[in-house]
């Protein structure tokens, strides 16, 4: 039996194909997903990202308890409802999850994970909290919907939908969120364009979803979703990085504070092995199309180095194939590169991602 967020009707009844995505039945397009694509470059799209999981976490001590729990540094968190990315780690310093976490208050921190990881992120969670701080309360969110609207009007439209919004966060800056009534508004996302993520009630998101539509906020699906954030050269667990990479070697070591003398889970195992492989961006030149998995062959100063796409895809803002390769970290931009595509070398060359941002190709 799948499992549905509390906007499987709305979906149904706006006549999206739903799919299978980690035991959740979720829209994959409304009907066009290229049309969705360029509705969130150019006006405001809507996501239902209700599957994932946000956590509160309460006590005096949740700041002593992230600060071993997660690898970026929480004490940049002092301003309320500021907002941090980062991962977990495993100690051999593999990534559990990447995941957003929120500072409310000293005693109010939450944290927001990914779907197909959920279960097992609590867990662990709560496996280092009991060894670490037992007395904090750690409360999995499931009463709330998750809806991003990403867009360059999308805060306009938003506003129309919410009035109060408007004064209360017109001046959040990125990774910057409030609280107003039933809603918590936070200015991320995953598209490479602007835009708030908004939590709210579980029985208030139909009624939110649909004054959305009414305001001209179009519906988009997991489709759409990936070729945006592909564009944006962000990664997606359990293709671009798990628990057996790196975030060293993900293009994640902005995410990692290994300068501070705060020890967290992992931090000695990557002090201990320093990457050896990257995250590189790829634009092919030839005809095809870059998928996950194939094979990329580098040359760099007389020797060939093997690597490969971690994901890949048709870039409609661009018009080309992009891709993110993990590959040795001698290749640079300037090395020469193909990609086995149908057992022929079609040629690429190494780019520095993202590729799209706030609507304009960067490469």
């Amino acid at each position: 039996m799948l499992k549905m967020t509390p906007l499987n009707q709305a979906h149904r009844d706006m006549n999206a194909k739903m799919v299978d995505f980690g035991g959740w039945d979720m829209p994959l397009h409304y009907g066009s997903q290229l049309e969705e694509h360029h509705k969130v470059r150019q006006d405001a799209g809507m996501f239902d990202v209700s599957h994932m999981l946000p956590v509160d976490i309460k006590g005096e001590n949740t700041r002593v308890f992230l600060r071993q729990l997660v690898a970026n540094n929480v004490d940049k968190l002092s301003i309320p409802g500021k907002a941090l990315y980062t991962c977990m780690l495993t100690p051999q310093g593999g990534i559990i999850d990447d995941l957003i976490v929120y500072f409310l208050s000293e005693s109010w921190f939450r944290i927001v994970v990914n779907a197909g990881t959920a279960e097992k992120d609590v867990a662990w969670i709560l496996k280092q909290r009991d060894a670490i701080a037992p007395e904090l309360e750690v409360t999995p969110r499931r009463d709330l919907a998750m809806i991003a609207v990403q867009g360059p009007n999308a805060r306009a439209k938003v506003w129309q939908v919410i009035p109060d919004a408007q004064a209360a966060t017109e001046n959040l800056k990125l990774f910057q969120s409030t609280v107003l009534s039933q809603y918590f508004i936070a200015r991320t996302g995953y598209t490479g364009e602007d835009g708030f993520e908004i939590i709210l009630p579980v029985d208030d998101a139909t009624a939110f979803w649909k004054a959305l539509h009414a305001a001209g906020v179009a519906p988009a699906g997991l489709g759409a979703r990936d070729t945006l954030r592909l564009e944006a050269g962000m990664n997606l667990y359990g293709q671009d990085m798990d628990e057996s990479t790196s975030p060293l070697a993900s293009g994640l070591t902005w995410t990692v504070d290994l300068k501070s003398e705060r020890d967290f889970i992992g931090k000695q195992a990557l002090l201990d092995n320093p990457a050896t492989q990257q995250l590189i961006g790829l634009v092919l030149l030839d005809r095809g199309v870059l998928r996950g998995h194939q094979t990329v062959v580098a040359q760099h100063d007389g020797n060939e180095y093997q690597g490969e796409i971690t994901s890949g895809g048709f870039s409609p803002t661009i018009n080309q194939s992009i891709a993110l390769a993990r590959i040795a970290s001698q290749i640079s931009i300037d090395d020469d590169v193909s990609v086995l595509v149908r057992d022929k070398k079609l040629r690429a060359k190494v780019v520095k991602y993202p590729f799209v941002r706030n609507g304009k190709a960067l490469v």
